[in-house]
Formats: C-alpha cells, sequence, structure tokens
C-alpha cells in the first residue's frame, strides 16, 4: 500500500499578542515559522502592529474591526481558549479572515473553580479565615454549612466545561439538572446519563427545584443578561448562584436586590465592567456584598489549563500550515444555498473549473462546495457536491451533463 504524501509546511508570520511557553515557540520556530511575541499590546495597539501577520494569537486582547481593515496577510485569528466573545467575528467574516479557537482545554480549571467558590460559600472559608488572620476564634459561627449531599444543582450551559462541573457536583452527591436541547451530541447525552443527569423540559422545572445554579454560557446577544428578575424569581430563596462564564450574563441590579431580600448567595469569578489588568482601585457593588464569594477572573488560570492551552495552539497552528483548518467558529455549518448539485466526474486538472465557469457564466454563486476523491486505481473518480444560489436552468445542467469528464449530475431542491 502506498503511504500517505505528507503535507508540507508553509511557513506564517505569527504574532502572538500574549505570553506563549518558550517551549512551544521554538517547536513552532523549528518548522520554520516566524514567531513575534508582543504581549504587551492592547487592542488599540493590534492594528499597528498586523501588517505581514498572517496568523494572530490573542487570550484576553480584544481584537476590533479595524485591525482586520489595517491586515493585508491576515488569513487567522485564534483565540487560546474556548469564548471568542473578545473579537469580531463579523468584522473577520467581512474580511475573510477564519476566527478559530481552543474548546475544552481550560475546563477542568474552571470546574475545579465553580466547586471551589460552592465550597467556599458553604462553608464560610473566606469569614472564616479571615477571623483567623485576626485572631478570632469564632467556631460556633461556622458550624451551620448545610452541606452539599443531597443538594439539587442546575446546571446552565451543558458544554465542556459544564459536564465537567456536573461530573464533579456528583461525586459531591449532588444531584444535577439540565436544560433539554435537541442538538446535544450522542456523546454528550450519554456522558449525562451516565452520570443521571436529569433533562428537563423548561426553566421553570430547571430553577424551580435548584438548591443551586451554575452557569456556564458564552456572552452573546441571546445570553446577556439572561439571568434577571424573572430568572432569580424562578430559584428558591436562599439558593446559590456560580457564574465562572461571563459577567454580562447576569443582569447585577436584580442579583444584587435578590442577595439582599431573599437570602441568596453567589460565587462569582466574572463582573460587569470588570478591569483588563491590574487595577488597585476598582470597586464594585456586587463584588464588595457579604453574601458574595469571589475571585479575579481567573476560572482557567491555572498552569495546567494554560499548558494544555498552549498546546492546542500550537496543533491548531500546525494544522493551518497545511492547509487545514481546525475549530472554527465563524464559518457557516449549516447547508446554505437553494440547490445541491452533485456531480460524479473524472479527477484530472480542469473538470471543476470548467463546472464553476458554466455556473457563472449563468450568473449562479457558489455558496459551499466539497469535493472528495474516491479510492481506486489509476484515474481516480471524484464527487463534487456544489451548493448554489439558486437552481440551474435545464441548460446549464444539460451542458455540465454533456462535459467529457462528467459521469453524472443529480440536481437537489432545497426546501
Amino acid at each position: 500500500m502506498t503511504a500517505s504524501p505528507v503535507p508540507a509546511v508553509t511557513p506564517m508570520h505569527i504574532l502572538f499578542a500574549d505570553k506563549i511557553d518558550t517551549g512551544r515557540l521554538g517547536r513552532l520556530e523549528a518548522s520554520g515559522h516566524h514567531c513575534i511575541v508582543k504581549p504587551e499590546l492592547t487592542a488599540e495597539e493590534l492594528a499597528e502592529h498586523i501588517e505581514g501577520v498572517e496568523v494572530l494569537v490573542v487570550r484576553s486582547t480584544e481584537v476590533k474591526r479595524k485591525v482586520f481593515k489595517a491586515a493585508d496577510r491576515l488569513a487567522m485569528v485564534l483565540r487560546a481558549g474556548a469564548g471568542t466573545d473578545t473579537v469580531d467575528c463579523d468584522g473577520a467574516a467581512k474580511f475573510g479572515v477564519y476566527v478559530c479557537n481552543v474548546p475544552g482545554r481550560n475546563a477542568v480549571a474552571v470546574a475545579e473553580l465553580t466547586m471551589g467558590l460552592l465550597l467556599a460559600i458553604d462553608r464560610q472559608i473566606p469569614d472564616a479565615t479571615s477571623d483567623l488572620h485576626e485572631g478570632r476564634w469564632n467556631k460556633a459561627q461556622y458550624m451551620g454549612a448545610s452541606g452539599l449531599k443531597g443538594r439539587r444543582m442546575a446546571v446552565v450551559g451543558m458544554g465542556a466545561i459544564g459536564i465537567e462541573v456536573a461530573r464533579r457536583a456528583v461525586a459531591f452527591g449532588i444531584e444535577v439538572s439540565a436544560l433539554y436541547r435537541s442538538d446535544r451530541s450522542n456523546a454528550l447525552l450519554a456522558e449525562m446519563k451516565r452520570h443521571e443527569i436529569e433533562v428537563v423540559p423548561d426553566w421553570d422545572s430547571l430553577l424551580a427545584g435548584a438548591d443551586i445554579v451554575s452557569l456556564h454560557l458564552p456572552a452573546n446577544p441571546e445570553t446577556c443578561g439572561l439571568v434577571d428578575a424573572e430568572f432569580l424569581a424562578k430559584m428558591p430563596d436562599g439558593a446559590i448562584l456560580l457564574n465562572t462564564s461571563r459577567g454580562e450574563i447576569v443582569d447585577e441590579g436584580a442579583l444584587l436586590r435578590a442577595l439582599d431580600e431573599r437570602g441568596m448567595r453567589a460565587g462569582l469569578d466574572v463582573f460587569q465592567g470588570e478591569p483588563s489588568g491590574a487595577e488597585p482601585n476598582w470597586r464594585s457593588p456586587l463584588a464588595s456584598h457579604p453574601s458574595v464569594t469571589g475571585t479575579h477572573h481567573i476560572g482557567a488560570s491555572t498552569r495546567q489549563a494554560t499548558e494544555d492551552i498552549a498546546d492546542g495552539v500550537v496543533e491548531v497552528l500546525e494544522a493551518f500550515s497545511t492547509g487545514e483548518v481546525l475549530n472554527c467558529v465563524n464559518r457557516a455549518e449549516r447547508p446554505l444555498g437553494r440547490s445541491t448539485i452533485v456531480v460524479r466526474h473524472r479527477d484530472q486538472v480542469g473538470v471543476l473549473a470548467g463546472i464553476l465557469m458554466a455556473l457563472r457564466a449563468s450568473g449562479i454563486n457558489v455558496l459551499q462546495m466539497r469535493n472528495e476523491i474516491l479510492a481506486g486505481p489509476k484515474h481516480h473518480a471524484a464527487v463534487a457536491t456544489i451548493r448554489v444560489s439558486r437552481q440551474p436552468p435545464r441548460k446549464v445542467l444539460d451542458e455540465l451533463r454533456e462535459m467529457e469528464a462528467i459521469y453524472g449530475l443529480r440536481l437537489i431542491k432545497s426546501c
């Protein structure tokens, strides 16, 4: 059997606008890539340093539309993490730039902090530590913890982080539930079934009996402000809200009222308007509330997670240098177009060009295309699946069928 050819690596100019492990840089540079490391760049300065850059790697630095306007060679923005809400994905799409991420690599770290916040709230660990530091032995004050076994947790957002939180919660004897979604993978459904995670049909069912609600959602127009007064009203008095995702998901005014009036408590790693860097004088009414146990948006910031993310960044970059795009978030995954043309053809130079020229002559735009080579002897055949903007007229279809290198053509009309 003939071995498959190894894809050639195309050297790239890569700008790292956040810190990267020097060992990973060596691996990339050994493959011929030119790595530029400027972690000090701000969002406003990025556009001034983007000329000649083919791949931009960021973690917390915002990538605005002006970066894409100023770029001359930029082909991909890679977020060293899961969320891509700090990247103008629409702007990237307008200028033909892929936006990719490194999902799942920090899931365990965030899940560990989530459970840490929950334990800290239940056992009042921050207050107890503060008292010990001040020389106060108030043992009686800290003997009234509820305990976690048998409590009920609603996980909102059963993605990579949500399922890691659920696994750990179940290990503590917590009963976990999640909202029904029709688009979950079979693997995730099997994992949820394995851990006996209850799936409920609506928000009322999810929140009404939840002693703990843990949020694991991206920030987007659908989720921003999701946890508002109406959402919180569905939760029981005294419930615990955990948020280690994005501050924008929570209406902070509504949460403050729930903390003051209903005995609720919160474990928060994220806040609205939080500083992007060190800010010794930053204050927030929510962060300073006595019923809040908080951290400084550090959910993914463990040494293990940082190393895993760095490995993921290198994997995406190495794949991209050979022509493969991994973890792209702004590529249309749903089928586009009004019709699909499936063409069986001889695999030779010029066949696809002839098909595309015939479509172009009739003003038909190709929206998505896949060409697959079939295994076999010399003179392989291939199948091209082409989704187009409108149904081609019979004359065009007949013209395609008459091409010498085409074995057959099928038109599929979209609903």
